[in-house]
């Protein structure tokens, strides 16, 4: 135990070791893990390695967060891969029962909330978006209200 204290790098293996699950993990450290597992899902394409991953983060009641960091990298992104992989990644998420409605819900509004200023960062945005959730729904990703509440140019 003495050893493991004084490894200050290796914070992940000792809340391993002793079994800290991660809703005691703190949300920099949550959302930073959620960003490289998405970012990791970008570059090989694994839906399984994902799920697992976000199993593995043992947070269901910060899913939506997910969903956010999600919509925002294919707004920040550029082409249409990362669009049609993160649609399949959200779509599996969701038949699996990983990600829940009301979490699901919750990622989608937040990026609806904060559209105008990413507008401004991003100025393609809005119509990536409108596409993004087009295709989520169609994909029977989210519910009609969810994209009917869409902000509309």
């Amino acid at each position: 135990a003495a050893v493991l204290l004084r490894i200050k790098r290796d914070v992940n293996r000792l809340d391993n070791v002793w079994g800290v699950g991660g809703g005691q993990r703190p949300v920099k450290h949550l959302v930073k893990e959620m960003n490289l597992l998405l970012r990791e899902y970008l570059l090989s394409g694994e839906v399984a390695e994902a799920e697992r991953c976000l199993r593995e983060l043992e947070v269901p009641h910060f899913h939506h967060e997910l969903v956010y960091e999600a919509l925002l990298m294919v707004l920040e992104g550029s082409g249409e891969a990362p669009v049609s992989m993160m649609v399949t990644l959200l779509k599996v998420l969701w038949e699996t029962g990983l990600v829940t409605l009301d979490q699901m819900n919750r990622g989608f509004e937040r990026v609806y909330e904060e559209l105008g200023e990413l507008s401004l960062d991003v100025p393609g945005a809005q119509g990536v978006l409108e596409r993004l959730v087009e295709r989520c729904f169609a994909a029977g990703v989210i519910t009609r209200a969810l994209r009917d509440a869409c902000p509309p140019r």
